[in-house]
């Protein structure tokens, strides 16, 4: 795909669109010379360098990656209209797009029926999430795992809602035993499970909470922020995922998905989605001088947010017409990065220096140096992290921390000596599919950093 001519092209479908209305002289006070211009422009490329390869599979970071170049497409032809999807008559042909693409992301997880919308971010699609379960389950609180995003804990204080974090497994799964013990309070309500943490890419037992459910009345609402596009490869194979729990988020209340990771998208893109649409009366409302144009649903009718870029919708519906949810679809690109978390396994644990910490589920490794002390484990993690950054570009390799405890440590089998409560071990995330190719070179350099760093 040539980026350079779809982006001109874009500028130039757009300004026939805009030939269409007749010509105007543009106001004086927005004219820029193209030599001001230059200069700006040329400082913004130069500052803009101070970021990290998030493109390279040298970077082996955070959850970040480009979009799609269909992705950049697509947002920037929009954004030449600029549509806000909050109201039909501020975008109409985007406010269609976004129904498309959130129906295509209802089927992926099972909804026969469903009412949702796209979002900034997971966060906010989780505050609305929760806001409902306020709603449906008032005076009760919310229970997640304290291996869920920190995001549930701070949407709850912002709703006034009890939180209560439960114990996780050896795995970095809910406890549902743990989990079980809360219920019988009935302060609960609301139980959060988390298809894939953004520390270790864990999946919580969705499908067995689904019967603590019936035993006890609350809603299950599931945070697939991160992992909900792992659904398309939920197949039990070889490089695939597990399907039991992504077959369950069809039972579930609510999920919680962003484009903006595995949907190839920029940020910010999220969507939250409901598999009752009757609970769209908690968002009831109305405004003067907005629902004017149409007596069909407005989205804005149904989010907390207001203003929303119609450009993020254009975007995802572009990226899902060349990527559809499917498994030889967006599913393909998906798979490289499970194989190569897999195989960084198999490497780490052939390791003299580094170890897994335990098995990946997606396509997170967490890994750490092999000493006796925690404190060891925890400089030497330090020290391999700095000398990756540090190093030339066509050497460097970027890794994440990842915090553990000495009893997190010893129920995943490691003989550590705790000599401190907690310590850092490494984290990667290999969400991009050239991390397969790369995988080898990434352990040999992580290696020599380990073994340098001693």
């Amino acid at each position: 795909m040539d980026l350079h001519h779809w982006l001109g092209t874009a500028a130039d479908e757009i300004g026939k669109w805009q030939h269409e209305f007749g010509a105007f002289e543009q106001h004086p006070a927005l004219a820029v010379t193209d030599e001001d211009f230059a200069e700006a422009f040329a400082e913004l490329a130069d500052r803009l360098r101070d970021n990290y390869p998030f493109f390279h599979p040298r970077y082996a970071a955070q959850m970040l990656k480009p979009p799609h170049p269909a992705a950049v497409v697509g947002y920037l032809t929009a954004m030449l209209v600029n549509p806000n999807n909050h109201a039909l008559d501020g975008g109409p042909a985007t406010a269609r797009m976004e129904r498309e693409v959130v129906a295509d992301l209802a089927s992926m997880f099972g909804y026969t029926e469903h009412l949702g919308h796209l979002t900034t971010s997971g966060t906010i699609a989780n505050l609305e999430a929760l806001f409902v379960a306020r709603e449906t389950h008032p005076g009760q609180g919310v229970a997640y795992s304290e291996d869920a995003h920190y995001t549930h804990g701070r949407m709850c204080h912002l709703l006034g809602m009890p939180s209560f974090p439960v114990s996780t497994d050896s795995a970095g799964r809910m406890d549902l035993d743990a989990l079980e013990v809360l219920l019988r309070t009935g302060r609960v309500g609301t139980v959060v499970m988390t298809a894939g943490t953004t520390g270790l890419g864990a999946l919580d037992p969705i499908d067995q909470a689904l019967e603590l459910r019936e035993r006890h009345g609350v809603r299950i609402h599931v945070d697939a922020a991160y992992g909900g596009f792992f659904a398309l490869v939920a197949d039990d194979s070889a490089d695939g995922v597990a399907a039991a729990p992504f077959r369950a988020i069809a039972s579930c209340d609510s999920v919680v998905i962003d484009p903006h990771k595995h949907g190839l998208q920029p940020y910010g893109c999220g969507a939250v989605l409901f598999k009752d649409p009757a609970v769209g009366r908690f968002y009831k409302h109305d405004s003067p001088y907005t629902y004017f144009t149409s007596d069909q649903l407005h989205l804005g009718e149904i989010s907390l947010e207001c203003s929303r870029a119609g450009a993020s919708a254009a975007a995802l519906w572009l990226t899902f017409r060349m990527l559809p949810l499917k498994p030889d679809g967006l599913g393909a690109v998906l798979r490289p990065g499970r194989r190569a978390a897999l195989r960084w396994a198999e490497l780490l644990a052939g390791s003299e220096v580094l170890q897994p910490y335990q098995s990946p589920e997606l396509d997170i490794i967490s890994y750490l140096p092999r000493a006796r002390r925690l404190s060891e484990v925890d400089a030497l993690t330090a020290r391999i992290m700095e000398a990756g950054m540090s190093a030339a570009p066509s050497q460097a390799v970027f890794l994440a921390t990842y915090g553990v405890s000495a009893p997190a440590l010893t129920a995943r089998g490691h003989d550590i000596e705790a000599d401190v409560p907690t310590g850092r071990i490494l984290r990667s995330v290999l969400m991009k599919p050239e991390s397969e190719a790369w995988v080898e070179n990434l352990h040999a350099e992580v290696e020599r950093l380990a073994a340098a760093a001693r």
